[in-house]
């Protein structure tokens, strides 16, 4: 269970599912959003100890001219080095999951969504009282991400490999939406959902 005292509901979903898209309408609701991506890169920011950790132990060259983190470069070398991706995660992800539970005790609408892209590969979840999976099949995850991105297929094929897998992703939540359809159809599910949370901390 969570140290925060409020609802906490997570947030995920495959690469180019449309979790920030959903974000974006729960926080149009008023509900207040703790962004799990945005802390991984609080904790790796310019005078961080983890930044210079990272630089230590990959290389100067993995900084850019600025000497902030080459996210880029960082994730080429981890998707195709098995032992500095292990390396990488049992540094950062203590420091993300502490600044985590910090910021979700400090939320003060009625319930709170955790955005994470990797609720349950990173164990985030357990700080949550239910899971929300935004779902599309992999052909809309590779479409959209490339779009997006300008990642070409490999790469995002790559991350999706990285991840849980659609089926175990869904197997776990409480809640799913299927985001194969247009902006205005999600909106449509996000606000039922935000409803039936209400409802659920109000009770």
């Amino acid at each position: 269970m969570h140290a925060a005292k409020n609802y906490i509901v997570g947030l995920t979903g495959g690469i180019g599912s449309g979790k920030s898209a959903a974000a974006d309408i729960f926080r149009s609701l008023g509900v207040q959003i703790v962004n799990a991506d945005e802390l991984s890169r609080e904790v790796v920011a310019v005078g961080q100890p983890a930044l210079e950790e990272i630089a230590e132990h990959f290389g100067r060259n993995i900084l850019s001219t600025e000497g902030s983190l080459d996210r880029a470069a960082l994730r080429k070398i981890i998707f195709s080095d098995r032992e500095a991706k292990a390396w990488l995660e049992n540094l950062l992800h203590p420091l993300i999951a502490k600044l985590l539970q910090e910021r979700l005790t400090e939320t003060s609408s009625a319930y709170t969504i955790l955005e994470s892209p990797l609720l349950f590969e990173t164990e985030q979840h357990k700080f949550v009282d239910r899971v929300l999976v935004i779902d599309v099949d992999e052909q809309t995850q590779l479409s959209r991400a490339m779009a997006r991105d300008g990642s070409d297929k490999a790469v995002i094929q790559s991350i999706i490999a990285a991840q849980i897998s659609r089926d175990e992703r869904i197997r776990r939540a409480d809640d799913v939406v299927s985001n194969e359809g247009n902006l205005n159809q999600l909106k449509e599910h996000i606000e039922a959902l935000h409803d039936h949370y209400r409802g659920i901390v109000t009770t």
